[in-house]
């Protein structure tokens, strides 16, 4: 039960902290800046890493979840629990930004600001990368070295800075389902719940190729 805890808490600093900051740029009229949003994503999911790594791996990201069992390395038994804890946490921090904030009307969700098509096909690909990372950098469901942290808060800092305006950078299908419902705001939604899972199993694909060879000469 700590595991699923530990995933409920972290996912609710990730939305916090995440969608937060968004709220906070847009009702200061950006003194936070897209830097400072895209710096303060990729700082909460570093610090969770390190402080919630240990406990549950902390994943904090269906798609992630998904994709571990997906690549044989997190017990099928636990996926469910994982994912409903996730949410939990996310919507229990949506729910309390939309105490906080009242007159946002987007709560930190995301949105295409191009066509639909254009933030499914790069949600795809923020996602691959963002999951290749991840799954060379950990095993199953421990985080392993001590720069796997940094690693992925920089992949996530990375890809929030560059494609955010175009997409919100989702990556997570319950970082953009929790504040779009929460807020009432579901258009387009089907981009985020679909294009990581499509994205972080697309890259557990790739990586099995690319250490099967390393396997067999070892065998």
């Amino acid at each position: 039960m700590n595991k699923y805890i530990s995933e409920l808490i972290a996912t609710y600093a990730l939305i916090f902290f995440g969608s937060g900051a968004i709220i906070i740029n847009t009702t200061s009229g950006g003194l936070l800046t897209h830097l400072g949003v895209a710096i303060a994503f990729g700082v909460v999911v570093m610090a969770l890493i390190y402080g919630f790594g240990e406990t549950s791996g902390c994943h904090i990201n269906p798609a992630v979840t998904l994709a571990f069992w997906y690549a044989g390395t997190f017990p099928g038994k636990q996926v469910l629990p994982y994912i409903i804890f996730q949410a939990i946490g996310a919507f229990l921090a949506s729910l309390t930004l939309k105490i906080l904030f009242p007159d946002q009307e987007f709560l930190g969700g995301t949105l295409p600001a191009g066509t639909a098509m254009q933030s499914f096909v790069i949600e795809i690909i923020l996602t691959f990368f963002l999951m290749l990372v991840v799954i060379n950098v950990a095993t199953g469901s421990k985080e392993v070295g001590t720069l796997a942290g940094i690693a992925i808060g920089g992949i996530v800092l990375l890809e929030a800075l560059v494609f955010g305006p175009i997409t919100g950078a989702s990556m997570n299908p319950i970082r953009s389902l929790a504040p779009a419902i929460v807020s009432g705001k579901l258009q387009h939604i089907w981009v985020y719940l679909s294009a990581p899972i499509i994205g972080a199993l697309l890259a557990i694909m790739v990586y099995k190729i690319m250490v099967k060879p390393q396997q067999t000469s070892i065998d």
